[in-house]
């Protein structure tokens, strides 16, 4: 069947999915075997090939994880494409997502690794014992092995919702032909960009979300700038009541049949770690099913790690890459790198971008600046959004920030280095920003901190310096 972007398609398996892929023949013994080709796993397998081990890379499905293929990539493609286009077309938007898709896959391919000194082995991946791992009919035994095997969508046991074929993260960037109408189940990040990216494709978006707002994890103003920007562009938000069934045609919900063509789920993660063999390696799994590790990424087998979304719930591309890197070190060379302890910021690329580190939990002190206030705020269009920066009650240490607007998850950025090397809010002084920026708002910030400083007694010495220095 012809569709939007098939050729890109074609060009996009051929990298991450080869046919005509022959497994290598397994050596006697490895430094590191890597079960699973997405973030953490590609992070892992190169970062040890290149530092001279032998290494094993298992993938059963396609390289590149979902971040290539079904999150990250073409969500990310998508939301840039209707924002920019003057009148979006979906048969367009769908070809350009599985051109940059398609583009971006060598990157991420069964051929380079092969060629920076990688055994790619496509196939299903068993453990055989504490040692050893099965694939293709082959015995793979390692020094130490990395399961980074990632998570896939939940399907929560909603009456008539698995009898409706919904669509998730993983099947709707399959779509060929524009649905008239779509109902997603789940106003988190996927939920909300999903539903401003199909509402500009001209389809009609219904948004179920069990809790009150939109991006619940988030500040309540934060969910409340989204909740207004997806309404502007058509977005019907169900909110504060939960899905009480799925029927041919449409969701119940509040006691209502909501009719859509399509319905989207996006319920959070399921880690994949069934299938594995995981008892006769002797790794643990909780409740649901995330392994367990220590604060080094250790297993209950000294021998295997685990790293990225099949490890934890704090579920980003970029967690992953840093986790990897924790994991080369400690399972090649002495374990002394923690993964417990990152700061990891995340985003949410609507517009406006919502994006946000740390907490604001506990006692601390909230800095806040209406981006309408800075001089570059006044000079735009749309000056919409705000940052705010908590720190420590009556210290500068920084405990997290939300930012709201153009590029929220740039402008994140700053507070993130400064978050990972202990700089406080005051800084900043020290700091010369370009003018007008956005970024200016952490040098309004940081005077706001500096001028809570100025308390009665150095005030007070101050009145007595001027006073001492005034010649007149």
């Amino acid at each position: 069947m012809n569709y939007p972007g098939d050729v890109y398609d074609q060009a996009w398996l051929a990298e991450v999915a080869p046919q005509d892929h022959v497994n290598p023949q397994a050596r006697p013994f490895y430094h590191l075997v890597v079960i699973g080709g997405g973030s953490a796993g590609l992070i892992s397998a190169i970062g040890a090939a290149g530092l001279g081990a032998k290494v094993a890379l298992i993938e059963k499905h396609r390289m590149g994880g979902d971040c290539l293929n079904v999150g990250c990539v073409p969500s990310k493609a998508l939301l840039e494409f209707t924002a920019h286009a003057v009148e979006p077309n979906f048969d367009e938007a769908f070809a350009w997502l599985r051109k940059v898709r398609a583009d971006i896959a060598p990157h991420d391919s069964v051929a380079r690794y092969s060629e920076l000194g990688v055994d790619v082995f496509l196939g299903e991946a068993r453990f055989s014992g504490r040692d050893s791992v099965v694939v293709d009919g082959q015995t793979l035994k390692a020094r130490r092995f990395a399961i980074c095997t990632g998570a896939r969508a939940a399907v929560p046991p909603i009456p008539g919702l698995r009898e409706c074929d919904p669509l998730t993260n993983e099947t709707v960037f399959d779509l060929k032909v524009k649905p008239a109408s779509i109902g997603i189940l789940g106003a988190g990040a996927i939920g909300c960009e999903l539903s401003q990216a199909f509402a500009r494709l001209g389809v009609e978006v219904h948004l179920f979300e069990m809790a009150s707002r939109v991006l619940p994890l988030e500040s309540e103003e934060a969910s409340a700038v989204l909740a207004q920007a997806l309404q502007d562009e058509g977005v019907t938000l169900h909110l504060g009541q939960a899905v009480e069934a799925v029927e041919a045609g449409g969701i119940v919900s509040g006691g209502k049949i909501v009719p859509v063509e399509k319905v989207v789920v996006a319920l959070g993660r399921k880690p994949n770690t069934d299938g594995l063999s995981l008892p006769l390696a002797g790794v643990d799994v909780d409740e649901r099913g995330f392994i367990d590790v220590d604060a080094k990424l250790r297993t209950a087998n000294p021998r295997i790690f685990s790293a990225g979304d099949c490890a934890t719930p704090q579920q980003f591309t970029h967690h992953a890459d840093a986790q990897a890197r924790a994991l080369v070190q400690n399972a090649l060379f002495f374990p002394s790198a923690r993964a417990d302890r990152l700061i990891v910021p995340h985003c949410t690329y609507t517009q406006p971008e919502v994006a946000s580190v740390g907490s604001n939990s506990g006692l601390h002190d909230t800095y806040r600046v209406a981006f309408e206030e800075l001089d570059r705020g006044r000079a735009a269009l749309s000056a919409d959004g705000f940052a705010e920066v908590y720190t420590r009650k009556g210290s500068d240490r920084i405990l997290g920030a939300t930012i709201v607007g153009p590029d929220a998850g740039e402008q994140l950025a700053l507070i993130s280095v400064m978050m990972s090397h202990g700089l406080g809010l005051g800084s900043v002084q020290k700091v010369i920003l370009s003018y007008p920026t956005r970024a200016e708002f952490l040098k309004r910030l940081s005077n706001e901190y500096n001028r809570t400083r100025l308390n009665p007694t150095t005030a007070g010495l101050f009145r007595r310096w001027f006073s001492w220095t005034d010649n007149s």
